[in-house]
């Protein structure tokens, strides 16, 4: 059927049956649904490859479209080692260097220079600050991020300024956030963008649209130069990115689209699952071609994540399967707590990688949210066990995390000139930096401390600055005077709110603010953990942040030993793969998120991430849920995930590794070494509680607990039964140590805990 020249046939013969009929169907609209760890980069590799060489057409009429730069420099070295230099002329690469291309050409349609300027999300959120600023509005309100992101969504759906002004909805949703003038920001945004011959990222797609839309004699143009299209990731695909190759490919119908719904994860980014989900509506004479054969993993890992997947309604049918071994069951590891989880998934990693000779780099710990990585990074610090964290700083390197220290730090020490020059202004009180610096300067003048000069700063500041300071000096007293009277969570919790730092994250809404508001509760959630311990003797603040410098000093470590485990969300490990794989934090609320259950849309997008992270491991795949966590500053208690019921139960093994290693014996010296090493580690650490497997009867009902006192026997729906050994009073909370008859003791948050008083 196709004569083909022999170098392409040796190609040919690596590829599956599928893959073939993928490279080889060139016309036409065709879609390639292509499962995870299917082989698709190789499949649009040689397929452009094949229309270079047999089909004979030329590079530069060939459009190829990814979503990273890295991915369109990957193909485009595939492709030229097949073609040769010829792959150089490719309309290659992601939608904004590719449409970027076009309106440098063709910007003067549009009023704009062929040079214009590229905002990025900085140069952006700098000129929203300073309309907000002309305009006299309250910027704690109309924030940077929270405008910048209002104004990005409307672009993606390709609403222009005129269009939102128009829009009773989304006025409506504005003036209900209280953010009513976003329309007009976005209006003068627009105007000073347009006067300043710039464009953001955001621009470089809306304006193609509107230059193809405007301009019919430039897309036709196009329309018959690019004679092939190819969408790599189609699943991630916005309405202005699917609109604009719509327009493109409309003349010729080349359009070829690889993706995997099961994938689409990036809503919140602006992706419309409906692209893929909708595509062959809008053509009808679509070949769709099913890339099905999993080469990543084991068999029990591709059947497991194919039960979970199908509990999705909105979805494309397909079975993905291998011929790879049946492998492992995935193993769920239950613990009692979030700390007991870390230190559980690090003895789990030292055990797999001494018994199978593996390497750090060959394991990776995914989570669904940042914040989650704090207990994971001290658990793998106490081991020894070095790790990176990929797309994002270790947790007490992250600039709210810092802030607030600084904010604990000066509150303990007001000669801390670093955390006094990082609070200062921050949130914003109208202290510049030239302020600051004449402070600075007087104390060094006078031989005195900064805190002396900020005491009485009218003399070295003038009248202007010395109000804020003054505000900022009595903030700081009064922390002082909270870190004396309470504990160290109390002292930070006041501290963190009285600041203003706690109130500034939690307005911000961008997915970015949510992270960081996440991050400063789970700082409080590590403190609050800190208070609850029983065995420590000294709860304040102080003592406190002498633990955490040692913490923090470790992460300063430039290390550049590959040999790492990887920790990173799972939005992160799209497109990765690792042999082990350890998915931790598998409970209700926090995977799925509590704030992506309120629609069946939201359920299955998040369904879709946990297939995710399952496809990402290709020999081993642990799964781990703790039955308590601290969350907004107390201990709850946890419900596995949903999602865990999903899993066919016949891919599942409960794990029996809950304390100390195996018994297998080392097979060199390093490892005896290394064996020793960490048995001291763990018969060091702070003894965990036992798991628990009490079930409480269906009659089980709380009692009244205003009453309890020592020596009371009491029921717990988890713990089982007790006796109750001391009671404190102090504090904001009433709290009972008990000892538990399965697990030993615990120290319960009465107004929290559910307990069925049984003998008085």
């Amino acid at each position: 059927m196709f004569n083909l020249r022999p170098d392409m046939i040796d190609y040919l013969d690596t590829l599956n049956e599928p893959q073939r009929e993928g490279v080889l169907t060139t016309d036409g609209p065709c879609m390639l649904i292509a499962g995870a760890g299917s082989g698709k980069t190789r499949v649009l590799t040689y397929r452009i490859a094949y229309l270079i060489q047999q089909k004979n057409v030329d590079p530069f009429s060939i459009m190829a479209l990814t979503f990273t730069n890295k991915a369109a420099k990957e193909m485009r070295e595939r492709i030229e080692k097949v073609v040769g230099h010829d792959a150089r002329n490719l309309w290659m690469g992601t939608f904004h260097s590719v449409f970027s291309r076009i309106l440098r050409a063709e910007a003067h349609h549009l009023g704009y220079p062929h040079d214009f300027t590229i905002y990025d999300s900085d140069d952006s959120k700098s000129l929203i600050r300073n309309i907000v600023k002309e305009m006299g509005l309250d910027d704690t309100v109309y924030k940077p991020n929270t405008v910048y992101s209002r104004i990005s969504a409307a672009k993606n759906r390709l609403i222009s300024w005129e269009d939102y002004l128009r829009n009773a909805e989304l006025m409506g949703d504005d003036a209900a956030n209280l953010r009513p003038e976003i329309g007009k920001i976005y209006k003068t945004y627009a105007m000073r963008c347009f006067k300043s011959g710039a464009m953001d990222f955001d621009d470089l797609l809306f304006n193609t649209d509107k230059l193809f839309k405007e301009h019919l004699e430039v897309l036709n143009k196009y329309q018959h130069r690019i004679e092939y299209v190819l969408v790599d990731e189609f699943q991630d695909t916005n309405l202005c990115q699917y609109f604009i190759i719509r327009k493109l490919s409309s003349v010729k119908e080349n359009v070829c689209v690889v993706g995997d719904d099961a994938q689409s994860i990036y809503a919140f980014r602006g992706a419309d699952i409906t692209n893929i989900l909708n595509f062959e509506r809008d053509y009808p004479d679509l070949k769709v071609i099913k890339l099905e054969q999993n080469y990543r993993s084991t068999q029990n890992i591709v059947q497991a994540a194919n039960s979970v997947i199908k509990r999705n309604r909105a979805q494309l049918p397909k079975n993905v399967w291998t011929a790879n071994e049946e492998g492992n069951l995935i193993e769920l590891i239950k613990a009692v707590s979030d700390n007991e989880e870390g230190r559980l998934v690090a003895t789990s990693i030292f055990q797999e990688k001494m018994q199978h000779q593996m390497k750090f780099s060959d394991f990776a710990i995914l989570y669904r949210t940042n914040s989650q990585s704090r207990a994971i990074e001290e658990a793998l610090r106490r081991m020894n066990i070095k790790y990176k964290v990929v797309g994002g700083l270790s947790f007490y390197q992250r600039k709210e995390i810092k802030d607030l220290l600084a904010y604990l730090r000066f509150t303990m020490n007001q000669q801390d000139e670093a955390s006094f020059r990082r609070i200062i202004n921050l949130p914003k009180r109208g202290i510049g930096d030239s302020t600051v610096d004449k402070i600075v300067v007087a104390a060094n003048d006078h031989g005195t401390s900064i805190w002396e000069i900020l005491q009485n700063a009218t003399p070295f500041v003038g009248g202007r600055a010395a109000g804020p300071i003054d505000d900022f000096v009595a903030m700081i007293k009064r922390f002082s005077l909270e870190t004396q009277r309470k504990d160290a969570y109390d002292a930070a919790f006041e501290i963190a709110k009285g600041s203003g730092l706690l109130r500034e994250l939690y307005e911000d809404k961008t997915v970015e603010g949510l992270s960081r508001y996440e991050n400063v509760q789970e700082l409080l959630n590590a403190i609050k953990e800190y208070v609850d311990d029983p065995e420590r003797q000294d709860k304040t603040l102080g003592s406190f942040l002498q633990e955490v410098s040692l913490v923090t000093g470790q992460d300063e470590d430039k290390d550049k030993d590959p040999d790492k485990v990887t920790l990173m969300t799972i939005h992160m490990a799209k497109g990765l793969e690792f042999k082990y794989v350890y998915m931790v934090g598998m409970e209700e609320d926090l995977f799925p998120s509590q704030m992506m259950i309120s629609s069946r849309a939201e359920l299955e997008e998040e369904r879709r991430l946990f297939y995710v992270a399952i496809t990402r491991a290709q020999k081993r795949l642990f799964l781990s849920y703790a039955l308590t966590r601290y969350r907004f500053g107390r201990l709850k208690n946890c419900e596995p995930s949903r999602f865990l019921d999903d899993v066919d139960q016949s891919f599942i093994k409960v794990s029996t590794k809950f304390a100390g290693l195996e018994s297998a014996p080392p097979s060199s010296q390093y490892a005896k070494n290394l064996v020793t090493g960490i048995k001291k580690t763990i018969a060091s650490a702070p003894a965990a509680p036992k798991p628990t497997t009490y079930k409480a009867p269906a009659d089980f009902t709380p009692s009244d607990t205003s009453a309890l006192k020592e020596g009371m026997k009491v029921e717990h729906p988890k713990f089982g039964f007790g006796t109750v050994l001391q009671m404190d009073m102090s504090g904001a909370d009433r709290k009972a140590k008990i000892n538990f008859t399965e697990i030993g003791e615990k120290t319960l948050l009465l107004s929290f805990a559910k307990l069925r008083i049984i003998e008085n």
